[in-house]
């Protein structure tokens, strides 16, 4: 026991002295930021540096994600140092991964752990409890996305909860204690919705754990009232005290949320109803408001990085490897279906329209779109496929699709509102997907159905598609003449089975 409480005291004087050093010895930031640019624009930057640096572990690519950094358990190690932490008894920490280490810290110090619901769909948050008696290894467990799914009591939003410390993720912050997160608001709402139950308050000490390249000059005339500031900054190298001054949210902003973010957390109606039975104005603002300035612009923003390594290679590799494909057909086939994970990897982040990986994300969608797009250079393979379905087929096209979104999700949308197609076509690199109906009459009540559908916080564009099915889509590049291929018309019929059963 006396070497134990030896071992924190000397702990705690290393602290100390890692803030006194701090404050005299400030770093200059290694990401330089330029004059009037945006919270997208920082975003931006770090999200390429860290790629670019190679900074990161899994998830990959960091982009629209809070990065999870290398040296990010070790950085979160030192929230257990801090003063504050060992007077708190309950602490709230986010769900992402790089914060994996701050949920072990607080779970081995048997504290109180509450992690959000990801993305409010359930509730505020949860609480973690592990078993009796867990040891080391299992705190891990239960510290883990997957052990937060096991391990989790929800939390009514009627509870009476103490919340002493708040853990929040971030994609940059300043050493004056001003954060910007990836851009989606939940950080922010988690803090408002907490502040309007009386869990929170202008003292709960906030703590956000970052690389040493995430801390850069943010400017304060970027933070908005609902944006939530931060007090220590711990990094791999750095302990940080922002005293920062700017005032944290006091509680919910009515006005900029609007009816469709309501319709997405379900636990903001019933907040809404009871600071309405307490008087408080809580008259909904339009969509305009409820969205970032620039998050919209986040998509096109992305591609123009990538897209260039990707354009020499499918130069080099366009009319060679279509010859070799139509001499090896196969071969191609069958390589395509026992080596699906290299095809994933050579394909991610492309942008390319005619190429299996347009999606970076989800085989089904990848093997499906590779099959219709190869048809006519292997021999007829639309035919075949069309075979299928009916003859006339109406296209509705589906634009500004949030990067990130699986294409389970989109189909999920679909069927809520009553508009599956017979066939979806999925771009998620280009932010698209292309919804094939049966008729127009089809297809005008799925736009209807479709008018209003807002995924991740983005708004998606329904119109009837440009082009129909046969004639060339917007992003695909001309196929080689199809009447090299037509005499091999048998083979592909195999891979259009292989379309519909990815479908399904």
């Amino acid at each position: 026991m006396l070497v134990l409480t030896w071992k924190i005291s000397l702990r705690r004087s290393v602290l100390k002295q890692q803030l006194v050093s701090n404050a005299s010895n400030i770093m200059e930031p290694v990401i330089r930021i330029n004059p009037g640019a945006s919270k997208w624009d920082i975003r931006q930057r770090v999200w390429d540096y860290i790629e670019d640096k190679n900074l990161a572990n899994f998830p990959r690519p960091v982009h629209n994600r809070i990065p999870n950094f290398k040296g990010a358990f070790g950085a979160c190690s030192k929230v257990a140092d801090l003063q504050a932490f060992a007077q708190t008894v309950e602490v709230k920490v986010d769900p992402d991964k790089p914060l994996e280490g701050a949920r072990f810290a607080v779970l081995q110090a048997q504290k109180t752990l509450l992690v959000p619901t990801p993305r409010l769909r359930s509730g505020l948050f949860n609480k973690i409890t592990p078993q009796p008696g867990a040891n080391k290894e299992q705190l891990r467990v239960c510290s883990s996305s997957q052990g937060v799914k096991d391990f989790s009591v929800p939390v009514d939003l009627d509870a009476k909860v103490k919340v002493d410390l708040v853990v929040v993720g971030s994609v940059a912050v300043s050493e004056t204690g001003c954060r910007i997160g990836k851009g989606e608001g939940f950080a922010d709402m988690e803090w408002a919705m907490m502040a309007s139950m009386g869990a929170v308050d202008e003292s709960t000490v906030v703590v956000t754990i970052v690389h040493d390249c995430q801390v850069l000059d943010v400017p304060e005339e970027l933070m908005g009232n609902h944006d939530l500031t931060v007090d220590y900054i711990l990094t791999p190298t750095r302990v940080i005290k922002t005293e920062c001054k700017l005032p944290k949210p006091q509680g919910i902003i009515w006005s900029k949320l609007d009816a469709e973010k309501l319709e997405k957390i379900p636990i903001l109606k019933k907040l809404r109803a009871l600071e309405e039975q307490a008087g408080k104005d809580v008259t909904l603002g339009t969509a305009s408001h409820a969205a970032e300035p620039g998050l919209q612009a986040n998509q096109p923003k992305r591609q123009p990085r990538r897209r260039p390594r990707r354009n020499s290679q499918q130069d080099t590799e366009g009319e060679a490897g279509q010859e070799s494909r139509r001499e090896k057909k196969g071969e191609g086939e069958q390589r395509a279906r026992q080596q699906p994970a290299r095809v994933r990897k050579e394909s991610r982040g492309s942008g390319r329209g005619d190429e299996e990986g347009d999606a970076g994300r989800l085989a089904k969608g990848r093997s499906r779109r590779a099959v219709r797009e190869q048809g006519p250079e292997e021999g007829g393979g639309e035919a075949a496929s069309q075979r299928k379905l009916p003859q006339s087929l109406t296209t509705v096209y589906l634009g500004g699709i949030p990067a990130g979104l699986r294409v389970s999700e989109l189909k999920a949308a679909l069927r809520e509102r009553k508009a599956a197609p017979l066939r979806l076509t999925w771009q998620g690199a280009q932010h698209r997907a292309f919804l094939d109906y049966s008729d127009p009459q089809v297809a005008d009540q799925a736009l209807e159905a479709l008018q209003g559908l807002c995924l991740n916080d983005h708004s998606l564009q329904a119109e009837l598609a440009k082009s129909q099915r046969g004639q060339k889509r917007p992003g695909q590049r001309q196929k080689p003449s199809v009447a090299a291929a037509t005499s091999k018309a048998s083979p592909p019929d195999t891979k259009s089975d292989t379309a519909q059963e990815a479908e399904q």
